[in-house]
């Protein structure tokens, strides 16, 4: 029981800075200000939405590599991303069509994805000098390709007009 509660402690720290986070990041309203000036910005930057679009599918593929955790991550960047996207113009459905994109394409080189250890226990039965750079650099390639087919397969959703849902529109407006 000692040695479960020895690997407990550390987690116990690490969830109450966490939350200590959380709590400020809540009550200080810095979401909503980044929300407004990153609407300022990408207005005066007068980008297309296509263009928006690929930035925010990239920006999450990149904080996937350091958020393990899909719910975690779209509750740090959905209320700062939504509503700074529909300034410009692009619907909630969209933003969250291109979260999953860019979520989903880069879990397999993350080494932050819950089953990452379990794939390198798996690829050391076969090559035994297997570790996750080893599991990262092999999967490089296929997440690239993933995230290029998955960017093109919505930029082509969004083109033809083929809904994402029922009543769930690729633009805003206000």
């Amino acid at each position: 029981m000692s040695d479960t509660m020895n690997t407990m402690g550390a987690y116990m720290v690490m969830s109450f800075f966490c939350a200590q986070f959380l709590v400020a990041f809540g009550q200080s309203n810095i979401g909503t200000m980044l929300a407004l000036y990153g609407a300022e910005g990408l207005k005066a930057m007068n980008l297309p939405g296509e263009a928006t679009v690929v930035g925010m599918i990239l920006l999450t593929a990149m904080v996937n590599l350091l958020v393990g955790s899909a719910s975690a991550k779209w509750a740090l960047i959905g209320p700062i991303l939504v509503p700074m996207l529909m300034a410009v113009g692009i619907s909630p459905e969209l933003s969250q069509a291109a979260y999953r994109v860019g979520d989903s394409v880069s879990n397999i080189i993350s080494p932050l994805m819950v089953f990452f250890p379990l794939v390198v226990v798996y690829c050391q039965r076969y090559v035994k000098s297997t570790g996750i750079g080893t599991l990262a650099s092999l999967m490089m390639p296929f997440s690239i390709a993933m995230l290029i087919g998955w960017t093109i397969f919505l930029l082509a959703y969004w083109a033809l007009g083929i809904p994402l849902g029922i009543a769930a529109p690729y633009t805003y407006t206000m």
